[in-house]
Protein backbone atom coordinates (compact mmCIF):
# COMPACT_ATOMS: atom_id res chain seq x y z
CA UNK A 1 0.00 0.00 0.00
CA UNK A 2 1.46 3.30 -1.27
CA UNK A 3 2.51 5.29 1.89
CA UNK A 4 0.86 8.89 2.91
CA UNK A 5 2.16 11.32 5.39
CA UNK A 6 0.62 11.75 8.65
CA UNK A 7 -0.79 15.34 7.89
CA UNK A 8 -1.83 13.74 4.71
CA UNK A 9 -4.18 11.46 6.06
CA UNK A 10 -6.64 14.31 6.55
CA UNK A 11 -7.51 13.91 2.62
CA UNK A 12 -8.42 10.22 3.27
CA UNK A 13 -11.31 10.51 5.20
CA UNK A 14 -13.48 6.35 5.18
CA UNK A 15 -10.28 5.17 3.08
CA UNK A 16 -7.41 2.88 3.70
CA UNK A 17 -3.84 4.55 3.36
CA UNK A 18 -0.29 3.06 4.42
CA UNK A 19 1.40 5.16 7.46
CA UNK A 20 4.85 5.17 8.60
CA UNK A 21 7.11 7.14 11.45
CA UNK A 22 7.82 6.86 14.93
CA UNK A 23 5.72 6.40 18.27
CA UNK A 24 6.21 9.36 19.95
CA UNK A 25 4.13 8.22 22.63
CA UNK A 26 2.18 5.35 23.59
CA UNK A 27 -1.49 5.08 25.90
CA UNK A 28 -3.08 2.06 26.89
CA UNK A 29 -6.76 2.12 28.01
CA UNK A 30 -7.86 -1.35 28.97
CA UNK A 31 -8.39 -3.65 25.59
CA UNK A 32 -7.67 -0.36 23.69
CA UNK A 33 -4.35 1.01 22.66
CA UNK A 34 -3.74 4.29 21.50
CA UNK A 35 -0.42 5.59 19.55
CA UNK A 36 0.84 8.95 18.79
CA UNK A 37 2.76 7.98 15.26
CA UNK A 38 5.55 10.97 14.25
CA UNK A 39 6.74 11.65 10.89
CA UNK A 40 8.76 14.18 9.03
CA UNK A 41 5.00 16.13 8.83
CA UNK A 42 3.55 16.21 12.17
CA UNK A 43 1.81 13.51 14.81
CA UNK A 44 -1.25 10.89 13.89
CA UNK A 45 -3.31 9.23 16.44
CA UNK A 46 -3.69 5.70 15.63
CA UNK A 47 -6.10 3.57 17.02
CA UNK A 48 -5.62 -0.67 17.71
CA UNK A 49 -5.65 -3.54 19.99
CA UNK A 50 -3.76 -4.35 22.85
CA UNK A 51 -2.60 -7.44 20.72
CA UNK A 52 -1.96 -5.55 17.60
CA UNK A 53 0.56 -3.23 19.66
CA UNK A 54 1.91 -6.14 22.00
CA UNK A 55 5.83 -5.07 22.98
CA UNK A 56 5.33 -2.14 20.82
CA UNK A 57 7.31 1.16 22.51
CA UNK A 58 8.22 4.86 22.17
CA UNK A 59 10.44 5.59 19.18
CA UNK A 60 10.22 1.95 17.70
CA UNK A 61 9.50 2.53 14.06
CA UNK A 62 6.30 1.41 12.34
CA UNK A 63 4.54 0.56 9.42
CA UNK A 64 0.75 0.66 9.59
CA UNK A 65 -2.09 0.03 7.32
CA UNK A 66 -5.34 1.20 8.23
CA UNK A 67 -8.80 3.31 7.64
CA UNK A 68 -9.14 7.29 8.53
CA UNK A 69 -11.91 7.77 10.52
CA UNK A 70 -13.10 10.57 12.47
CA UNK A 71 -12.57 11.02 16.08
CA UNK A 72 -15.46 11.36 18.72
CA UNK A 73 -15.92 14.79 19.44
CA UNK A 74 -14.48 14.45 22.68
CA UNK A 75 -11.59 13.48 21.28
CA UNK A 76 -10.93 16.09 18.76
CA UNK A 77 -7.13 17.58 19.75
CA UNK A 78 -7.70 21.30 18.20
CA UNK A 79 -3.91 21.47 18.67
CA UNK A 80 -2.87 19.04 15.75
CA UNK A 81 -3.24 19.45 11.87
CA UNK A 82 -4.87 15.75 12.20
CA UNK A 83 -6.67 16.52 15.44
CA UNK A 84 -10.45 15.50 13.68
CA UNK A 85 -9.21 12.17 12.64
CA UNK A 86 -7.32 9.14 13.49
CA UNK A 87 -6.32 6.08 11.83
CA UNK A 88 -7.58 2.57 12.89
CA UNK A 89 -4.83 -0.08 12.28
CA UNK A 90 -5.05 -3.32 10.56
CA UNK A 91 -1.81 -4.23 10.42
CA UNK A 92 1.39 -3.26 12.11
CA UNK A 93 4.79 -4.10 11.05
CA UNK A 94 7.82 -3.12 13.13
CA UNK A 95 10.28 -2.36 11.30
CA UNK A 96 12.99 -1.18 13.52
CA UNK A 97 12.92 -1.89 17.73
CA UNK A 98 14.09 1.13 19.50
CA UNK A 99 15.94 1.19 23.56
CA UNK A 100 14.32 3.19 26.34
CA UNK A 101 15.25 6.45 26.28
CA UNK A 102 17.47 7.94 28.54
CA UNK A 103 15.13 10.70 29.31
CA UNK A 104 11.33 11.80 28.47
CA UNK A 105 10.91 13.24 25.09
CA UNK A 106 7.17 14.23 25.31
CA UNK A 107 7.49 17.23 27.37
CA UNK A 108 6.84 20.29 26.09
CA UNK A 109 10.33 21.71 27.71
CA UNK A 110 13.18 19.52 27.13
CA UNK A 111 14.57 19.42 30.12
CA UNK A 112 18.22 18.43 30.13
CA UNK A 113 21.26 20.47 30.68
CA UNK A 114 23.22 21.98 27.58
CA UNK A 115 25.93 19.20 27.82
CA UNK A 116 23.50 16.41 27.70
CA UNK A 117 21.58 18.30 25.17
CA UNK A 118 24.66 17.88 23.04
CA UNK A 119 25.65 14.36 24.03
CA UNK A 120 22.74 13.08 22.99
CA UNK A 121 22.11 15.59 19.63
CA UNK A 122 20.95 12.31 17.67
CA UNK A 123 17.83 12.27 19.71
CA UNK A 124 17.36 15.63 21.20
CA UNK A 125 17.16 17.09 17.70
CA UNK A 126 13.78 15.10 17.77
CA UNK A 127 12.09 16.82 20.53
CA UNK A 128 9.14 19.25 18.80
CA UNK A 129 11.02 22.25 19.53
CA UNK A 130 14.48 21.23 18.27
CA UNK A 131 13.05 20.58 15.37
CA UNK A 132 11.19 24.27 15.42
CA UNK A 133 14.81 25.87 15.70
CA UNK A 134 15.87 24.13 12.50
CA UNK A 135 12.64 24.95 10.64
CA UNK A 136 13.36 29.30 11.17
CA UNK A 137 17.01 28.33 10.26
CA UNK A 138 16.30 27.11 7.39
CA UNK A 139 13.64 29.75 6.67
CA UNK A 140 16.32 32.28 7.11
CA UNK A 141 18.57 30.79 4.82
CA UNK A 142 15.92 30.04 1.98
CA UNK A 143 14.93 33.75 2.30
CA UNK A 144 18.41 35.00 2.45
CA UNK A 145 18.77 33.06 -0.78
CA UNK A 146 15.50 33.84 -2.65
CA UNK A 147 16.32 37.42 -2.07
CA UNK A 148 19.80 37.44 -3.13
CA UNK A 149 18.30 35.91 -6.63
CA UNK A 150 15.51 38.55 -6.85
CA UNK A 151 18.11 41.41 -6.94
CA UNK A 152 19.91 39.24 -9.60
CA UNK A 153 22.73 37.94 -7.32
CA UNK A 154 24.80 34.75 -8.97
CA UNK A 155 24.92 32.03 -6.49
CA UNK A 156 28.64 30.15 -6.48
CA UNK A 157 30.16 27.43 -3.64
CA UNK A 158 33.18 28.77 -2.16
CA UNK A 159 36.50 26.55 -1.56
CA UNK A 160 36.52 26.02 2.32
CA UNK A 161 40.23 24.70 2.01
CA UNK A 162 42.53 27.88 1.53
CA UNK A 163 46.05 28.25 1.37
CA UNK A 164 46.49 31.22 3.53
CA UNK A 165 44.66 33.48 6.25
CA UNK A 166 41.69 35.06 4.69
CA UNK A 167 41.70 37.99 7.50
CA UNK A 168 45.10 37.29 8.93
CA UNK A 169 46.20 36.39 12.54
CA UNK A 170 45.94 33.38 14.21
CA UNK A 171 42.52 32.27 14.97
CA UNK A 172 42.74 29.75 11.72
CA UNK A 173 42.79 25.56 11.89
CA UNK A 174 45.77 24.63 10.03
CA UNK A 175 45.07 21.72 8.06
CA UNK A 176 47.43 18.89 6.47
CA UNK A 177 47.12 19.16 2.63
CA UNK A 178 49.57 16.28 1.45
CA UNK A 179 53.35 17.48 1.88
CA UNK A 180 51.69 20.87 2.57
CA UNK A 181 49.99 23.29 5.49
CA UNK A 182 46.49 24.51 4.37
CA UNK A 183 44.21 26.03 6.12
CA UNK A 184 39.87 25.98 6.60
CA UNK A 185 38.73 29.22 5.47
CA UNK A 186 37.53 31.94 8.09
CA UNK A 187 35.23 33.49 5.20
CA UNK A 188 34.88 33.09 1.70
CA UNK A 189 35.57 36.90 1.64
CA UNK A 190 38.71 36.76 -0.84
CA UNK A 191 36.73 34.61 -3.20
CA UNK A 192 33.39 36.37 -3.54
CA UNK A 193 35.55 39.20 -4.04
CA UNK A 194 37.41 37.68 -6.97
CA UNK A 195 33.96 36.74 -8.60
CA UNK A 196 32.90 40.23 -8.54
CA UNK A 197 34.86 40.86 -10.96
CA UNK A 198 33.45 38.01 -13.26
CA UNK A 199 29.62 38.01 -12.50
CA UNK A 200 29.47 41.56 -10.64
CA UNK A 201 26.91 40.61 -7.79
CA UNK A 202 27.46 37.22 -6.09
CA UNK A 203 26.53 35.22 -3.14
CA UNK A 204 27.55 32.46 -1.56
CA UNK A 205 25.70 30.06 1.74
CA UNK A 206 28.51 28.07 3.24
CA UNK A 207 30.79 27.00 6.05
CA UNK A 208 33.37 29.20 7.87
CA UNK A 209 35.55 28.54 10.32
CA UNK A 210 37.24 30.71 13.74
CA UNK A 211 39.72 29.37 16.17
CA UNK A 212 38.92 31.40 18.39
CA UNK A 213 40.05 30.08 22.15
CA UNK A 214 36.75 31.06 24.11
CA UNK A 215 33.96 29.45 25.32
CA UNK A 216 30.79 31.80 25.36
CA UNK A 217 27.11 32.06 24.65
CA UNK A 218 28.04 34.06 21.53
CA UNK A 219 30.52 31.89 19.93
CA UNK A 220 31.03 28.92 17.66
CA UNK A 221 34.58 27.51 15.56
CA UNK A 222 32.19 26.10 12.77
CA UNK A 223 29.33 28.20 11.49
CA UNK A 224 27.15 29.13 8.36
CA UNK A 225 28.16 32.31 6.68
CA UNK A 226 25.28 33.88 4.51
CA UNK A 227 27.80 36.32 2.12
CA UNK A 228 27.27 38.61 -0.57
CA UNK A 229 29.39 41.06 -2.64
CA UNK A 230 28.51 43.73 -5.50
CA UNK A 231 30.81 45.77 -7.30
CA UNK A 232 29.87 49.01 -8.68
CA UNK A 233 28.39 50.86 -5.64
CA UNK A 234 27.88 54.63 -5.57
CA UNK A 235 28.65 54.96 -2.05
CA UNK A 236 29.34 52.33 0.68
CA UNK A 237 26.50 53.19 1.93
CA UNK A 238 24.22 51.58 -0.74
CA UNK A 239 25.49 48.10 1.27
CA UNK A 240 23.90 49.20 4.79
CA UNK A 241 20.74 50.04 2.09
CA UNK A 242 20.58 46.27 0.76
CA UNK A 243 21.05 45.17 4.42
CA UNK A 244 18.20 46.45 5.58
CA UNK A 245 15.94 45.58 2.89
CA UNK A 246 17.55 41.81 3.35
CA UNK A 247 17.03 41.73 7.01
CA UNK A 248 13.75 43.26 7.02
CA UNK A 249 12.26 40.49 4.45
CA UNK A 250 14.07 37.82 6.44
CA UNK A 251 12.51 38.52 9.45
CA UNK A 252 9.03 38.98 7.92
CA UNK A 253 9.94 35.63 5.93
CA UNK A 254 9.87 34.11 9.54
CA UNK A 255 7.14 36.05 11.09
CA UNK A 256 4.80 34.92 8.21
CA UNK A 257 6.07 31.28 7.80
CA UNK A 258 7.26 30.09 11.09
CA UNK A 259 4.08 30.95 13.09
CA UNK A 260 3.92 27.84 14.70
CA UNK A 261 7.58 27.84 15.81
CA UNK A 262 7.71 31.35 17.32
CA UNK A 263 4.77 30.54 19.01
CA UNK A 264 6.47 27.48 20.40
CA UNK A 265 9.26 30.07 22.12
CA UNK A 266 7.07 32.64 23.13
CA UNK A 267 8.82 34.85 20.48
CA UNK A 268 7.44 37.89 18.28
CA UNK A 269 9.19 39.37 15.15
CA UNK A 270 8.92 42.89 15.68
CA UNK A 271 10.33 46.45 15.43
CA UNK A 272 10.59 46.60 11.64
CA UNK A 273 8.57 49.83 11.07
CA UNK A 274 11.07 52.40 11.60
CA UNK A 275 14.72 52.71 9.79
CA UNK A 276 17.23 51.10 11.01
CA UNK A 277 19.20 53.66 12.63
CA UNK A 278 23.19 54.46 11.73
CA UNK A 279 25.69 55.23 14.67
CA UNK A 280 29.03 55.52 14.23
CA UNK A 281 31.40 53.58 16.90
CA UNK A 282 32.47 56.59 18.57
CA UNK A 283 28.78 58.00 18.68
CA UNK A 284 27.29 54.27 20.40
CA UNK A 285 30.02 54.55 22.59
CA UNK A 286 28.96 57.98 23.96
CA UNK A 287 25.43 56.83 24.01
CA UNK A 288 26.33 54.22 26.04
CA UNK A 289 28.46 55.90 28.72
CA UNK A 290 25.89 58.76 28.72
CA UNK A 291 23.44 56.02 29.87
CA UNK A 292 25.72 53.99 32.06
CA UNK A 293 28.38 55.77 33.24
CA UNK A 294 30.52 52.92 31.44
CA UNK A 295 33.50 54.80 30.11
CA UNK A 296 34.63 52.59 26.67
CA UNK A 297 35.07 55.74 24.13
CA UNK A 298 38.53 54.79 23.27
CA UNK A 299 37.97 51.11 22.09
CA UNK A 300 38.28 49.31 19.46
CA UNK A 301 34.79 47.64 19.36
CA UNK A 302 31.60 47.30 21.15
CA UNK A 303 31.64 45.07 24.39
CA UNK A 304 29.10 42.15 24.35
CA UNK A 305 27.18 44.19 27.13
CA UNK A 306 27.80 47.59 25.41
CA UNK A 307 25.88 45.84 22.22
CA UNK A 308 22.79 44.74 24.36
CA UNK A 309 22.88 48.20 25.53
CA UNK A 310 23.03 50.42 22.35
CA UNK A 311 20.11 47.86 20.96
CA UNK A 312 17.86 48.86 24.11
CA UNK A 313 18.61 52.22 23.31
CA UNK A 314 17.55 51.63 19.79
CA UNK A 315 14.49 50.00 21.19
CA UNK A 316 13.49 52.56 23.78
CA UNK A 317 14.20 55.77 21.32
CA UNK A 318 13.93 54.36 17.56
CA UNK A 319 11.34 51.36 18.07
CA UNK A 320 13.13 49.06 16.77
CA UNK A 321 15.06 45.89 17.74
CA UNK A 322 17.84 46.82 15.28
CA UNK A 323 20.73 49.11 15.13
CA UNK A 324 24.03 49.65 12.36
CA UNK A 325 27.74 50.56 13.98
CA UNK A 326 29.85 52.05 11.67
CA UNK A 327 33.35 53.91 10.87
CA UNK A 328 35.50 50.84 13.08
CA UNK A 329 38.71 51.30 13.18
CA UNK A 330 40.89 50.40 10.54
CA UNK A 331 43.35 48.71 13.00
CA UNK A 332 40.27 46.83 13.77
CA UNK A 333 38.93 45.67 10.26
CA UNK A 334 41.00 43.43 7.78
CA UNK A 335 43.88 44.34 5.09
CA UNK A 336 40.96 45.13 2.34
CA UNK A 337 38.40 46.83 4.02
CA UNK A 338 38.44 50.84 2.55
CA UNK A 339 39.34 53.63 5.47
CA UNK A 340 37.02 56.62 5.42
CA UNK A 341 38.55 59.36 3.19
CA UNK A 342 38.08 61.89 5.77
CA UNK A 343 39.17 60.12 8.45
CA UNK A 344 41.92 57.24 7.44
CA UNK A 345 42.55 55.89 10.92
CA UNK A 346 38.60 54.82 10.50
CA UNK A 347 36.90 52.53 7.94
CA UNK A 348 33.75 52.39 6.00
CA UNK A 349 32.62 49.35 7.78
CA UNK A 350 29.16 48.46 9.34
CA UNK A 351 28.05 45.56 12.08
CA UNK A 352 24.21 45.21 12.08
CA UNK A 353 23.07 44.60 15.84
CA UNK A 354 20.03 42.68 16.62
CA UNK A 355 18.64 42.27 19.88
CA UNK A 356 21.80 42.68 21.67
CA UNK A 357 24.19 40.69 19.13
CA UNK A 358 25.85 41.61 16.08
CA UNK A 359 24.63 39.35 13.46
CA UNK A 360 25.95 40.89 10.24
CA UNK A 361 29.40 42.75 9.60
CA UNK A 362 30.29 44.34 6.28
CA UNK A 363 31.59 47.30 4.44
CA UNK A 364 33.68 48.80 1.19
CA UNK A 365 36.19 47.08 0.00
CA UNK A 366 39.78 48.57 -1.33
CA UNK A 367 39.54 47.87 -4.64
CA UNK A 368 42.82 49.85 -6.10
CA UNK A 369 45.87 47.16 -6.77
CA UNK A 370 48.34 49.48 -5.35
CA UNK A 371 46.39 51.05 -2.25
CA UNK A 372 45.48 46.85 -1.63
CA UNK A 373 49.18 45.97 -1.82
CA UNK A 374 50.40 48.94 0.11
CA UNK A 375 47.51 48.05 2.76
CA UNK A 376 48.94 44.16 2.85
CA UNK A 377 52.39 45.14 3.76
CA UNK A 378 51.17 47.18 6.39
CA UNK A 379 48.88 44.86 8.34
CA UNK A 380 52.23 42.49 7.95
CA UNK A 381 51.04 40.35 5.56
CA UNK A 382 53.04 38.77 2.72
CA UNK A 383 52.23 39.76 -0.96
CA UNK A 384 53.18 36.63 -2.16
CA UNK A 385 51.21 34.61 -0.40
CA UNK A 386 48.16 36.70 -1.79
CA UNK A 387 49.24 36.90 -5.58
CA UNK A 388 46.48 35.01 -6.71
CA UNK A 389 44.24 36.61 -4.80
CA UNK A 390 45.84 40.29 -6.61
CA UNK A 391 45.21 39.27 -10.11
CA UNK A 392 41.63 40.33 -9.88
CA UNK A 393 42.42 43.71 -8.72
CA UNK A 394 45.90 44.35 -10.74
CA UNK A 395 43.74 43.47 -13.87
CA UNK A 396 40.75 45.47 -12.78
CA UNK A 397 38.11 45.99 -10.30
CA UNK A 398 35.32 48.10 -9.80
CA UNK A 399 34.72 50.06 -6.53
CA UNK A 400 33.21 47.18 -4.44
CA UNK A 401 31.97 45.84 -1.04
CA UNK A 402 29.62 43.27 0.81
CA UNK A 403 28.40 41.64 4.24
CA UNK A 404 27.83 38.37 5.85
CA UNK A 405 25.59 37.20 7.94
CA UNK A 406 25.43 34.73 10.72
CA UNK A 407 22.49 32.13 10.22
CA UNK A 408 23.18 30.88 13.98
CA UNK A 409 23.07 33.92 15.18
CA UNK A 410 20.07 35.14 13.36
CA UNK A 411 17.83 32.41 14.55
CA UNK A 412 19.44 32.52 18.33
CA UNK A 413 17.96 36.37 18.38
CA UNK A 414 14.66 35.84 16.67
CA UNK A 415 14.27 32.67 19.29
CA UNK A 416 15.34 33.86 22.47
CA UNK A 417 17.80 31.25 22.60
CA UNK A 418 20.45 31.21 25.52
CA UNK A 419 23.40 29.39 24.08
CA UNK A 420 24.55 29.47 20.00
CA UNK A 421 25.04 26.11 20.34
CA UNK A 422 21.43 25.58 20.54
CA UNK A 423 20.86 26.76 17.30
CA UNK A 424 23.47 24.56 15.29
CA UNK A 425 22.79 20.97 14.59
CA UNK A 426 26.21 19.82 15.77
CA UNK A 427 28.38 22.50 16.89
CA UNK A 428 32.12 23.08 17.44
CA UNK A 429 33.47 24.97 20.24
CA UNK A 430 37.20 23.96 22.10
CA UNK A 431 35.57 21.35 23.86
CA UNK A 432 33.13 19.23 21.55
CA UNK A 433 33.46 18.27 17.84
CA UNK A 434 30.30 15.43 18.35
CA UNK A 435 31.64 13.78 21.48
CA UNK A 436 33.24 15.67 24.23
CA UNK A 437 37.06 16.19 23.42
CA UNK A 438 38.08 15.93 27.19
CA UNK A 439 36.02 12.38 26.89
CA UNK A 440 38.49 11.59 23.74
CA UNK A 441 41.44 12.62 25.50
CA UNK A 442 40.70 10.30 28.13
CA UNK A 443 40.16 7.50 26.29
CA UNK A 444 43.51 7.92 24.46
CA UNK A 445 45.18 7.86 27.27
CA UNK A 446 43.81 4.58 28.17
Amino acid sequence: MKRVSATETVKYLKKEVGVCGWVNRRRDHGGVVFLDLRDRSGILQVVCSSKLAKDIKEEDVLAINGKVRKRPPEMINPNLETGKIELEASRIEVLTKAESLPFDLKTQELKVSLPTLLDFRPITLRHPKSKAIFRVQEEIIDSFRKNMKDLDFFEFQAPTIVPVATEGGAEVFPVKYFDYTAYLAQSPQLYKQILVGVFEKVFTVTKAYRAEPSVTTRHLCEYISLDMEMGFIDSWEDLMDICQILIYNILSDVKENCKEELKMFGQEVSGLGEPVPRLKLREAQQIIFERTRRDNRKEPDLTPEDEKEICQWAKEKKKTDLVFITHFPAKKRPFYTYPDPEDPEYTLSFDLLYRGIEIVTGGQRIHEYEKLVKNITKFGLKKKNLEFYLQAFKYGMPPEGGFALGAERITKQILGLENLREASFFPRDMGRIDQRLTTLKTKRKK
